[in-house]
Parts: structure tokens; C-alpha cells; sequence
């Protein structure tokens, strides 16, 4: 029970049942010198100035820092007091919310022939050394055969675009491309390039990985066949090896 209750307790003993302060007490097992106890009202004005001014300078702290300062003023406050004044002054930083992206359910496509549509993705491993390594995987939805496996320590938009134009040499472009919304594939850069050429952007949506199974069914063969089977000393040892590869591994349920 709490003290507060119980105070009212023993003040309507005592007012209803007329016995003594010390008798009510020893009934509800209360200290008389917390009975007769009366907060003293803090004086907060200095504070609430000081606490101002602090806030102003340092306009990213939260009332946690702020008491660290006044600490080392030679204030020695409590916590929950500097709370309290700095919810009473609407000193509270402003979250702002992270916006959600909303995208409609991918449309999966009947596909009848090569080039139709190419899934890409990006698959994490890292070398000897400790050295983090990321490959972009390019998958022909449509035949499963893996275009292309582009290994490098970062890989942005630019990067993306080089290893489509260096395939659309050789094989040509697809009618759409179907990516998760990562920052390589939703840049400014990328779209206009998509767009320039006249490929399509085909995103799934965030948390739904299975919209994209045909590139999610290769990362999982090509982790336990060669990222897991092997050992990349370096940068190099790693295009070597996922280059031999790239055109080996290939779904069993691919057309013939």
C-alpha cells in the first residue's frame, strides 16, 4: 500500500473513530514522523533557468546529459527532478518518424522465353583477413542461369549500371528487372537509367524476399556451394573463384 494512501487512512481513523494520532498509527502500522511528514515546496525557478540555458546550448541533449552538466556545475540534482522541470519547460527533443515504404505486391510475370526478366540482389561474405566483401548476383529469371557475379568491397548504383552494360554487350537487356528496395536500386541514377534504355523496375515489397524467390533459391546454392566452401584470401581470390562459377551453378527446375 502505498504511504500516501495510508496517510489518508489514519487521518479518517482518527476523524470517524475520534482515537488518538499515536493509536491510529499503531493500528495501520504507520510511523507518526511519516504521518505528520509535509513536502517542502522546491524552489525551482533558478533551476528551471539554468536548466534553460543548457538546453539552449547544447540544443540535441536529453535531460539525462543535461543532469550529467549540472553535476559537474556543482548542482547536485536528482534525475528525476531535472525530468520533471524539463517536461514542465517542453524541452523534449522531436522524433521525427520514420516514413514507411508502401509498394503494391509485385506482379509475378508467365515468362516463355530468355531476357525476359532478370532478378538481381546482393549477397554479403567476407575474406581472410576480415575484410567485408559484397557480390551482386544477376539471375535470367526465366532460364536460371546466373549472368553474372560482380564481387567487390562496396557496390553502389554506378557499379550496378557498369555490370548491366557490360552483359547488354554480349546478351542485350531485359524487358524488366525485379530488385528488393535497397538503395543501389531505388537511386535517382539507376531509374534514369532504367528508364533511358527502356527497362522496366519491377520492386517487391519491403519484407517480402519470397516475391524475389527465383534470385533467394540461387543465394541459397551459391552460399553452400562456394562462399561457404570456400576460403577467399583476398579481393582478387574471390572474383577468381565466383567467376568459375557463374555460369556452373544453375537451378534444377531451370527449362530445358
Amino acid at each position: 500500500m502505498e504511504l500516501v494512501s495510508r496517510r489518508q487512512d489514519v487521518a479518517f481513523a482518527i476523524e470517524q473513530y475520534e482515537v488518538s494520532e499515536r493509536r491510529a498509527c499503531e493500528l495501520l502500522r504507520v510511523e507518526r514522523s511519516s504521518y505528520r511528514y509535509r513536502a517542502a515546496k522546491q524552489k525551482d525557478e533558478a533551476m528551471k533557468e539554468q536548466l534553460s540555458e543548457l538546453a539552449r546550448k547544447h540544443p540535441r541533449y536529453g535531460y539525462r546529459r543535461l543532469t550529467a552538466l549540472l553535476n559537474r556545475l556543482g548542482q547536485a540534482v536528482n534525475p528525476k527532478r531535472v525530468w520533471r522541470l524539463y517536461r514542465e519547460l517542453g524541452l523534449g527533443l522531436r522524433r521525427c518518424r520514420r516514413r514507411k515504404l508502401h509498394r503494391t505486391a509485385a506482379q509475378t510475370a508467365r515468362l516463355s522465353a530468355a531476357n525476359e526478366e532478370w532478378a538481381m540482389d546482393f549477397v554479403s561474405d567476407a575474406t581472410a583477413s576480415g575484410q567485408r566483401l559484397r557480390a551482386l548476383t544477376i539471375v535470367d529469371s526465366y532460364t536460371r542461369e546466373c549472368l553474372e557475379i560482380r564481387a567487390a568491397t562496396s557496390l553502389g548504383s554506378a557499379r550496378v549500371i557498369a555490370a548491366l552494360e557490360q552483359l547488354a554487350e554480349t546478351r542485350g537487356l531485359p524487358s524488366t528487372i525485379r530488385v528488393d528496395n535497397g538503395p543501389e536500386f531505388t537511386s535517382r541514377q539507376f531509374r534514369a537509367w532504367c528508364g533511358q534504355k527502356g527497362v522496366g523496375i519491377v520492386y517487391i515489397q519491403p519484407g517480402k524476399p519470397t516475391q524475389n524467390a527465383i534470385i533467394e533459391s540461387f543465394h541459397a546454392r551459391f552460399r553452400d556451394e562456394c562462399l561457404n566452401a570456400n576460403w577467399f584470401w583476398n579481393l582478387t581470390d574471390a572474383r577468381l573463384k565466383n567467376c568459375t562459377l557463374a555460369g556452373t551453378l544453375q537451378s534444377p527446375s531451370a527449362p530445358q
